[in-house]
């Protein structure tokens, strides 16, 4: 089952803080967002161990840690004056432009 969210708030590159699970309260930025499945991979947040085989030539085989994905609603965007994880809303510009803006001081998000 697909599951695509009408309000794609997060983006590459953002500054996240999870709120739930083993690493609630710590902050990390976007590396992957998958719309289509409403999941995203934070840096050195949720890391897995996979057993990998060589291939031969380049990989050496053993144990590799890697970044699991996280569910976006497991997820705030930080905002750079509140310093926390905040709730978003969409504010569109006077030249028109739809940016994303931080619920508590009213602070512009996007960078631009």
């Amino acid at each position: 089952m697909l599951l695509v969210s009408k309000k794609n708030i997060l983006k590459k590159d953002d500054i996240v803080q999870i709120i739930t699970g083993k690493e609630k309260g710590k902050k990390g930025k976007v590396l992957a967002f998958f719309p289509e499945t409403g999941r995203l991979t934070v840096e050195k947040l949720n890391m897995l161990k996979r057993h990998m085989k060589s291939d031969g030539k380049s990989r050496q085989a053993g144990i590799v840690e890697k970044e699991g994905s996280v569910h976006m609603s497991n997820v705030l965007i930080v905002c750079d004056k509140c310093g926390k994880g905040v709730r978003v809303k969409r504010k569109k510009l006077e030249d028109g432009k739809r940016v994303r803006v931080c619920r508590k001081c009213d602070e512009v998000l996007d960078r631009v």
